[in-house]
């Protein structure tokens, strides 16, 4: 039982809690004791550190809004965003169930009168916002790592194929998503032309943007990683005379999975980070445009509501490179991945 919880928190990443698991097996304990106080210990007492410093800081700093707020003041708009998401709900709840009652009223009187069911166009909560940058980010990262990984695969088997993409590469590479935006919101406004589209422009411009800017990093690994696969296991495909199919999925893919995990991974990173600037000024309804609209509202309280944004997307930046460490060290026979 202990060696599986041990082999599930070294998958997921969580490996501090693994002398924890020892100890409470009894195996050690005084150098479980100091494990435990050098891998959860010393990074507390640093963020403790940070919450002081940050703390001292904040009460020093005054702008047009005020004070800039302190992590009390951060914690105690985070509470009222959880609030207004519950009362929002509520809010939902409230609105079916009138919708329901005057339906079930209508039918009563005439069996087959027609009704309507309307859905809730109240306000979307903070929750929903994540939610929204979460599927967007998705979306933005599947399409980029679609694209790359084929293209870093044949490029990487391909020395000439490599030296002609390179130079393009290089070029698109540093583009900030700044600079991509204006250029995708024209081209789907043109483009993406529907009375009843499935996505909004918003959407899609934004998971655009977070392609484009997003690919670079898995496309470049994928095609150093299979460029470095021993030659030796290439030549023997070509003995066993291997297709080119069964050769890619069974020898170059397997063998370079470390390396396009790792591109994977700084691409989600920089997707993420892309998506706040493209929702921004894409007015897509996710973090970006929440951290916009508390700017332009410029009340007393959206200064915390910021800092409760931004401490938002780092924690979920985390878990996303965890989830992402997890599925590398699920696929790879790198189990020594770790986090860089």
């Amino acid at each position: 039982m202990k060696d599986k919880i041990i082999t599930i928190l070294e998958m997921t990443g969580f490996t501090w809690f693994i002398p924890l698991v020892k100890l409470i097996t009894g195996e050690s304990p005084k150098q479980q004791i100091q494990d435990l106080a050098k891998m959860v210990g010393i990074p507390l007492i640093a963020i403790l550190l940070f919450l002081g410093l940050w703390h001292i800081g904040a009460a020093k700093v005054v702008t047009s809004l005020g004070q800039v707020p302190g992590p009390s003041q951060v914690l105690e708009q985070a509470k009222i965003l959880v609030d207004e998401h519950y009362q929002e709900r509520e809010k939902e709840v409230k609105f079916h169930e009138r919708q329901e009652k005057r339906n079930q009223a209508k039918l009563a009187k005439d069996p087959d009168a027609k009704v309507k069911v309307r859905p809730y166009t109240g306000k979307e909560t903070y929750f929903d916002q994540i939610l929204t940058s979460l599927w967007t980010v998705f979306v933005g990262f599947i399409i980029a790592s679609l694209i790359a990984i084929p293209i870093g695969v044949i490029s990487g088997l391909s020395n000439t194929l490599y030296s002609a993409l390179n130079p393009l590469i290089q070029i698109f590479k540093p583009i900030s998503p700044l600079a991509w935006l204006p250029i995708v919101t024209m081209v789907v406004s043109a483009v993406y032309v529907s009375s009843d589209p499935m996505f909004s422009k918003s959407f899609v411009t934004s998971a655009i943007t977070v392609t484009l800017c997003s690919l670079w990093p898995t496309l470049i690994n994928t095609a150093v990683g299979v460029s470095s696969i021993d030659k030796d296991l290439i030549n023997v495909g070509r003995v066993l005379r291997l297709s080119y199919a069964t050769t890619v999925f069974k020898i170059v893919i397997p063998s370079s999975i470390p390396m396009i995990f790792t591109g994977l991974r700084i691409s989600l990173g920089i997707g993420w980070m892309v998506l706040i600037a493209a929702e921004m000024l894409a007015q897509n309804p996710g973090l970006g445009k929440f951290v916009w609209d508390e700017f332009q509202n410029g009340s007393s309280a959206s200064l915390g509501r910021i800092m409760v944004a931004v401490l938002t997307i780092g924690i979920l930046g985390f878990m996303l490179d965890r989830i992402m460490l997890s599925i590398q060290k699920f696929f790879s026979y790198d189990k020594t991945a770790v986090i860089r």
